[in-house]
This record gives C-alpha cells, sequence and structure tokens, in this order.
C-alpha cells in the first residue's frame, strides 16, 4: 500500500470569510507554485468588483433557474470554501446563480452554463450552485470563454441515489487570469462525473474538491489541459473519504509546449485523504503530462494521506514524458506526415478523456480546438 504525509490537507479550515484566511505570500503549500504577482489583486482583495461577466442558462424541463442573494441559505449548500481566493469569489458575488435538477428527473440533454467574459482588466466574482436532487441524471456543461479577471466558487450537492456528469470547460482568451474552486458534494449511492478541460488563458488555476456525505458514493473526476507558450496551469486536486465504503478515481493528462522567450508551465497536485472512519474506501490517482518541447515544465504531485488500514485499495502514479520516436517512426514510416503523426499522438493520447464528455458536438469542438493549439492557432 503506498502511503504519504500531508498533514496540511486534513488541517484546511472551510469558511466564507476571506479574513479568516492570511494572504498568500507563495511560501504555502497551497500557493507554493502559483505565480502570485500575475494575480492582479484576486487573493489579496486589492481587485475592485466589476460585473463584466455575462451568465446564460440553457435548460430543459426540470431544471430551476434562479438568481440569489449570497447570503441566500440556497446559495450555502455546501460548508464555507477552503482557500482565500474562493472566499473573496463567495463573499463579493451580489447574486448567485443557482441551478437545480428536480427530484426523479432524467435529462436527455445536457445543461449549458455559459459563462462569457468582456474583459481582463476589471475583476469579476462569480458564484454558481448546482443543486441535484435525489434519483435524477444529468449532464452539466459550464462552458467560460472570453477576457476575464475572474475568481469563481462552483458548488455542487449531488443527492442520494442521482448520477451527474459536470463538465468544467476553460476555453478564455490568451489574456485572462482565472481562480476557480469546484466542490461537490456526494450523498448515498451516487455517481459523479467531473470533467475538467483548461485550453486557454495566462494564468488559470483550478482547485477541484470531492467530500462524501454518506456510503456508497462513487466519483470520477477527468482533466484535461492543454498549455502553450507563456501559459500557466495549475489544477489542485482534493478527495476526502470521511464515510465507508466510497469510491474515486482521478485521471488527468496535460500537454505542454513553450519557447525560450515564453516558457509554459503546468502543476498537477492530486491529495486524497481517507479518514480513518472511511473503511473499505477504493482509489486510485494518474497523472500522465505529455512534453511537446523544450521550455516546457510540468509538475506532478500526488498524494495520500491514510489514516486507517481497512482499505478496499489505494494508489497513485505520475509520469511526464515527450513524445515516443518509436511512434513517430512507425506512423511516417506509412506515409503519414510528420506534422500529422504529431497530431494523431496527442489525439490519442487525450481520448480517454474526451470520451467521457458524452456530448458529440463538443467533443468535436475540443479536438479542433487541441489541434488548433498544435498548429499555434490558440485563441
Amino acid at each position: 500500500m503506498t502511503q504519504t504525509t500531508h498533514e496540511h490537507v486534513s488541517s484546511l479550515i472551510g469558511s466564507y470569510d476571506p479574513d479568516d484566511f492570511p494572504v498568500p505570500s507563495g511560501r504555502e503549500e497551497q500557493w507554493r507554485f502559483t505565480p502570485l504577482k500575475q494575480l492582479r489583486g484576486l487573493v489579496d482583495g486589492s481587485a475592485a468588483a466589476s460585473n463584466t461577466m455575462t451568465i446564460a442558462v440553457d435548460a430543459p424541463a426540470g431544471v430551476r433557474t434562479e438568481q440569489v442573494s449570497s447570503s441566500d441559505e440556497r446559495a450555502r449548500i455546501l460548508p464555507g470554501p477552503t482557500d482565500r481566493a474562493a472566499a473573496l469569489a463567495a463573499s463579493r458575488t451580489s447574486n448567485v446563480t443557482v441551478v437545480t435538477i428536480e427530484q426523479d428527473v432524467v435529462l436527455t440533454e445536457p445543461v449549458w452554463i455559459r459563462c462569457t467574459g468582456a474583459n481582463s482588466v476589471s475583476a469579476t466574482f462569480q458564484h454558481i450552485v448546482i443543486d441535484v436532487k435525489p434519483l435524477a441524471q444529468a449532464v452539466i456543461v459550464i462552458d467560460r470563454s472570453g477576457s476575464v479577471c475572474l475568481s469563481d466558487l462552483v458548488d455542487v450537492r449531488v443527492a442520494d441515489g442521482a448520477q451527474v456528469t459536470v463538465v468544467s470547460l476553460q476555453d478564455w482568451a490568451s489574456d485572462s487570469v482565472h481562480l476557480g474552486q469546484q466542490r461537490h458534494l456526494i450523498g448515498r449511492d451516487v455517481s459523479c462525473t467531473s470533467v475538467v478541460i483548461t485550453l486557454g488563458g495566462q494564468v488559470v488555476r483550478l482547485v477541484p474538491t470531492v467530500v462524501y456525505d454518506a456510503p456508497g458514493g462513487s466519483a470520477h473526476m477527468f482533466g484535461l489541459f492543454f498549455a502553450r507558450e507563456g501559459q500557466f496551469f495549475e489544477h489542485r486536486l482534493f478527495v476526502d473519504h470521511a464515510v465507508p465504503n466510497c469510491t474515486s478515481r482521478v485521471t488527468y493528462k496535460g500537454a505542454l509546449q513553450g519557447t525560450e522567450n515564453h516558457p509554459s508551465h503546468t502543476v498537477w497536485i492530486g491529495d486524497v485523504l481517507i479518514r480513518s472512519q472511511a473503511v473499505g474506501t477504493d482509489t486510485y490517482e494518474i497523472n500522465r503530462n505529455l512534453v511537446l518541447t523544450d521550455h516546457a515544465r510540468a509538475d506532478s504531485v500526488p498524494n495520500l494521506e491514510i489514516e486507517t488500514g481497512e482499505v478496499a485499495g489505494a494508489g497513485h502514479a505520475s509520469a511526464t514524458g515527450r513524445f515516443d520516436d518509436e511512434q513517430l517512426f512507425y506512423l511516417q514510416a506509412r506515409g503519414i506526415t510528420a506534422e500529422e503523426a504529431r497530431r494523431l499522438v496527442v489525439r490519442g493520447f487525450f481520448h480517454e478523456i474526451l470520451q467521457q464528455i458524452g456530448i458529440e458536438q463538443l467533443q468535436a469542438r475540443l479536438v479542433a480546438r487541441v489541434e488548433g493549439e498544435l498548429e499555434g492557432h490558440g485563441v
């Protein structure tokens, strides 16, 4: 059994009050990789709030959408967030978007939440709540685009017996800064899938988390990111196993390319905590990174903190490497150009993640975006 000790994970506080969190200095474990000087006041609180983003919800019958105040109980269906950026997002959001999937509703069409930024100079703070009632089934897409300076909090509560997939797409313009925390509270016998796709932005730091509220829950967390010249992407996950007989699987894949004057940097942190009462836990996390050029750096840190010996399974894996020369040679020997061979290898690398989306038009769009990144035609 693999076990590491990272006591910071179990000691994280949760609060809706930003003053309960110190301003990060960069020496903290949570912030040691993040380029704090590029965050434009989103963390220290100096950024003035200005609503420069529009939110449009396109939902079929059986879905209710509301705008409520940040102090409304419907906006606080989860305990307080665990970092200062998310607490600021919650406290400085005037209107919280609440999307409710009603009990027993089985949606055959996805719910689209489109977030469009107008500029990257003024700061925007945003809070979205997704409340999935018992036995409901839904696919929800949070589609982000445009230019932003954004800190947001997305809360997803999945009640007993429900099945939900939440796709979070960061397709920002290249001047954007985005700090986000996406939290999932999973009830009894729930199946919850999170798919995080990050393709655009100058600095993007996302914190997906899972907390189990009752036994029998299953969480699958998938991620895909492609960083080009000058981009910094950080994905910092936390899965908190605090109840018995739950399952988690984490699979994140990233590709990156940079130049001497404009290097790229990606960070993946995977923290899994199995508390003493969480007997029967079955968990595994994996991160794979494909480095396409020189001047590209990928940091990958999988962590397991295990407080009980009665687990069904627990493990992690991480690997970072370059193109497989044998794969490229095999393809080129069959008449495929070097450029096309490169595209095929990257598409194959990401296929496992893309097929989790289950929306054909979105998958086609993402394949085109990835190929555009390879050709240097990113937004």
